[in-house]
């Protein structure tokens, strides 16, 4: 697979966004550059050989001096590893191609890695325990184990689930999801009155209130005249 030539105009979708799907290598070179011309055919041929599992990028960075700062090059070749919009690794100057396989074979998933991922495209009950013991802060098997206990009525071990790892948006979903139960989701608004005169001294009023309002989400055009209703209650 040939290395793609970025420019700070392509750097957010060729790198950022792509870095989300599948690890990518940024070489940071210049034409003038004699190490940089020993180091680049180097690494293409390393990364080309984990078939599209790493994706190679290349800047110039005469040519693209916003990129060149953002990564604050001093010297160049310049190499770093992304992975989830986010630098992993990296290191300046020529290495023997044993070294950049190193680099490279380490942005590979492991084993475990791709079993997981196995694990939870399956999607079943079964399986999904299955890769939270073997990863057990695993946020995506958390959730989705965390949504088939919801639906199937038993939210509270489903609030046990999401305990195990830190806070987000979509544990708060899920978690409200969970404390909310099956009940009708057609009468928010009447549910809502009810709760607001109890938000103040009732903690299980207040929390509810709050999970509904999770549950309606940030785009429900009631969600935010309710948060301003809630916190003229409680201050």
């Amino acid at each position: 697979m040939a290395a793609i030539d970025v420019t700070d105009a392509t750097f957010e979708t060729e790198v950022i966004e792509k870095s989300k799907q599948v690890p990518v290598v940024v070489d940071l070179w210049a034409p003038w550059c004699g190490p940089c011309k020993t180091l680049g055919p180097i690494i293409e041929r390393v990364v080309d050989a984990t078939d599209g599992d790493v994706v190679l990028v290349k800047v110039n960075v005469d040519d693209n001096p916003a990129l060149s700062q953002a990564f604050q090059v001093q010297s160049i070749p310049a190499v770093y590893a992304m992975k989830d919009g986010a630098v992993v690794n990296g290191f300046t100057g020529s290495y023997p191609e044993h070294v950049v396989k190193e680099f490279v074979e380490s942005l590979l998933p492991s084993a475990n890695d791709v079993e997981v991922s196995e694990l939870i495209s399956a999607g079943d009950e079964d399986s999904l325990r299955k890769a939270l013991a073997i990863e057990p802060a695993n946020e995506d098997a958390t959730v989705a184990l965390a949504e088939l206990l919801v639906d199937a009525g038993d939210g509270d071990e489903a609030l046990l689930v999401l305990a195990r790892i830190p806070e987000s948006d979509r544990t708060r979903k899920v978690a409200a999801a969970a404390r909310v139960g099956d009940e009708p989701s057609d009468d928010y608004d009447a549910q809502l009155a009810e709760l607001l005169d109890s938000v103040k001294t009732d903690d299980e009023a207040r929390q509810k209130f709050i999970d509904i309002l999770e549950l309606m989400g940030a785009d429900d055009p009631r969600t935010a005249d309710y948060r301003r209703q809630l916190t003229a209650r409680l201050y």
